[in-house]
């Protein structure tokens, strides 16, 4: 793969802007040595590291490339099955991939009823969360997805999602919990997990789960546009869903941004691929996030969260994942819409 040198780029860091200076991809990575260069003149527009999108459903390899068309050159997946689905997408591109396989779930909750869901995804005593963590292992999921629910609403008992954590930890792995009700959010911030996805859409997280999520240091990662999404199965309800978001931002708790994007039969509402992180972040912003916090939150928070240590930033020896736009999104968040060019791992992707 040639090297590329491109000149004239404001660099987001994290905090702003740099000078216009020269970024150099050389093959998959980024590089040092402009000589022999292809020379792009990038005239003053930002270049940001590619978003990673910190919760998708991938089931086609056409959705790789819907990410990727609008700069998310890596997607997060929280529920992908049978194995051979996610070898097959590992592969697929363009955007990267990772994936907890399919979910552990309650016998009469909305995701025993997703049509495909397996048998062996219901867990329901301490002896299933552990072999549900071990079969996980066996097929090299790269960290492990749970789904709480409130106290009757059909989801693992508490003893199960907490063995389902600790399981997980022993074997060097990260759990994500799904959590979209009060109820649901106090079982999920109490097992101690990593993750804490989604908000609830209508009643707000009890400020003792907002601190206690603080204290332990868990990551929350709201899914904001699949909440405003499934506003109108709560007829007349004003939503709680920014607000609760806004509430985990007050007190330090970090944010990252993830969609939900799907095509799922089953699930409360159809996000698509790639342009919904541009909308995620404007209800980010709603909740009180600085643009510079939201990119960091699509770049080098995920990247450092889940331990993608080759991404999320732009410096020489990381993987070249790019977005080149025009504009200043740091000053006006909307300018990560004005894409001019995605590289994904050094290769230039067609936004055809």
């Amino acid at each position: 793969m040639a090297k590329t040198a491109l000149r004239n780029a404001r660099v987001f860091d994290g905090r702003g802007l740099s000078e216009p200076r020269t970024v150099v991809i050389d093959g998959p990575v980024l590089g040092t040595d402009p000589a022999g260069a292809r020379e792009i003149d990038a005239a003053g527009a930002t270049l940001l590291p590619g978003f990673i999108d910190a919760h998708v459903h991938l089931t086609e390899p056409e959705q790789l490339a819907d990410l990727a068309a609008w700069g998310v050159t890596t997607g997060l997946d929280m529920a992908c099955f049978p194995a051979s689905r996610v070898t097959a997408l590992r592969s697929a591109g363009p955007a990267d991939f990772r994936s907890a396989g399919p979910p552990a779930i309650g016998p009469d909750g909305m995701h025993a009823r997703i049509p495909g869901m397996p048998q062996s995804a219901i867990v329901t005593t301490v002896e299933a969360a552990v072999r549900f963590v071990e079969d996980r292992v066996a097929e090299g999921s790269d960290y492990v997805k749970g789904v709480a629910e409130a106290p009757g609403d059909g989801g693992p008992p508490a003893e199960a999602l907490q063995a389902l954590v600790d399981a997980a930890r022993e074997r060097g792995l990260n759990t994500v919990l799904h959590a979209a009700t009060p109820g649901a959010y106090h079982l999920a911030v109490a097992t101690g997990a990593r993750f804490v996805t989604h908000v609830p859409v209508i009643g707000r997280i009890a400020d003792e789960d907002v601190a206690a999520m603080k204290a332990a240091g868990q990551t929350a990662v709201p899914t904001l546009t699949m909440m405003e999404a499934a506003l109108p199965y709560f007829a007349g309800a004003a939503g709680d869903f920014v607000a609760n978001a806004a509430a985990l931002h007050a007190a330090g708790v970090e944010i990252l941004a993830g969609t939900d994007a799907n095509v799922q039969p089953g699930a409360p509402a159809e996000i698509p691929h790639g342009a919904s992180l541009h909308h995620e972040f404007e209800l980010l912003a709603e909740a009180g996030l600085s643009p510079a916090e939201i990119l960091r939150a699509a770049t080098t928070g995920p990247a450092r969260a889940f331990g993608l240590t080759d991404r999320g930033e732009i410096r020489p020896g990381l993987r070249a994942d790019l977005v080149l736009i025009e504009g200043d999104p740091v000053a006006d968040l909307s300018a990560t819409r004005a894409i001019r060019t995605v590289w994904c791992a050094g290769k230039e992707i067609s936004r055809a």
